[in-house]
């Protein structure tokens, strides 16, 4: 995938179309144009391993720090502040969207999101439908805290950010965290009727969701597939890449890149491609030479080094970073991040080695 874009849907004020952002090195690469040297950001660099990020977030409950514009600004450009990253990724959660929509849902410390009545029939699913759509007002915080945060990045580009389709329903479906995604899965096969509805319902609130990152103000949008990686490739292909794909079209058809990343998602690789991606976020199990044969060698590539050697001696860790960078020439062009997001405890003096390495490969 290579080649311009039509920006025409976008504002006249969007930093794509006026030109902040549309040459940066991290645009080039979404759109296979190999810069001059690697892009490197980082998936979590906006939240728990800063210290600046924990003072800010002092006393204040994860929604809703998310939904505050102004702090929600302030956490995004810390790490661009202090590491020097090609790009800013907006500080949100993955079930941001449901909280807007009025699903009654909690950050729970230790455990993660936690919905109060799980999502399990058609009348369940019906039931989300009556809360009503996720509109301009409802989203209002987010495309403010966007605009905010864009407003002060210049020439550094905005990655938008949304859980895909999939990822919502599981966590609808199971009430909260799981490790097998049970009941999702059983829901799936026992009541396909219901599954439909519901990947229906979670596609059109993830792309209001996308789309009004991307009007004000992203240079490209991430769908992040959290919990694909627990289904068979026949399953994601059947019952979740059209919702993924409509996601991903809506967020193209605006004039931005959009990348797709999964977790666990080695064997799933072309069908997220496929799924309409511009580029595909690999995690740390497939060495990027590796998924770049797999994907045909013509699709960009995010990724791919271990949130694990983070913390490693920093020899390891260079030896490892150069590693990924020089498997990365095999695909048309490389943005260099995490296989995964940022480990709380990471040292954020590493990160910051981290990018100065790669911008001196």
């Amino acid at each position: 995938m290579s080649g311009t874009i039509d920006h025409v849907s976008l504002p006249p004020h969007h930093p794509l179309v006026d030109g902040r952002t549309s040459g940066s090195a991290l645009v080039r690469a979404y759109s296979g144009d190999r810069p001059e040297r690697p892009p490197v950001w980082f998936m979590r660099q906006a939240g728990r391993s800063l210290p600046e990020y924990r003072e800010s977030r002092a006393g204040v409950a994860m929604l809703d720090a998310c939904l505050d514009p102004d702090l929600a600004a302030e956490i995004t450009l810390q790490p661009v502040r202090r590491h020097g990253v090609d790009a800013a990724v907006f500080f949100s959660d993955i079930v941001v969207p449901l909280r807007l929509v009025g699903v009654d849902v909690e950050i729970v410390p230790g455990t993660g999101p936690v919905i109060a009545s799980p999502v399990r029939t058609v009348d369940d699913v019906a039931r989300l439908r009556d809360l009503g759509p996720l509109d301009a007002e409802r989203v209002a915080p987010v495309a403010e805290g966007v605009a905010r945060t864009v407003s002060q990045l210049g020439s550094t580009p905005l990655v938008g950010f949304a859980g895909a389709p999939f990822t919502l329903a599981a966590y609808l479906v199971e009430g909260g965290p799981s490790r097998d995604h049970l009941a999702a899965r059983r829901l799936m096969h026992a009541d396909p009727a219901a599954w439909a509805a519901l990947m229906d319902w979670t596609a059109e609130v993830t792309g209001a969701f996308v789309a009004a990152q991307v009007t004000a103000g992203a240079s490209a949008a991430q769908l992040f597939d959290s919990w694909a990686g627990a289904l068979t490739l026949a399953d994601y292909t059947a019952h979740c890449a059209p919702a993924s794909a409509r996601v991903l079209a809506q967020a193209g058809a605006l004039g931005v890149r959009t990348v797709h990343f999964g977790v666990g998602t080695g064997e799933l690789l072309v069908a997220m491609r496929d799924a309409g991606a511009d580029v595909m976020g690999v995690d740390y199990r497939v060495p990027l030479d590796e998924a770049s044969a797999r994907l045909g060698g013509r699709t960009p590539l995010q990724g791919n080094v271990d949130p694990a050697l983070l913390a490693a001696p920093w020899e390891v860790l260079e030896a490892h970073v150069r590693d990924v960078v020089r498997r990365g020439t095999a695909a048309p062009a490389h943005v260099v991040n995490l296989g995964h997001g940022v480990p709380p405890d990471t040292d954020p003096t590493v990160l910051t080695r981290l990018v100065q390495l790669v911008h001196s490969l």
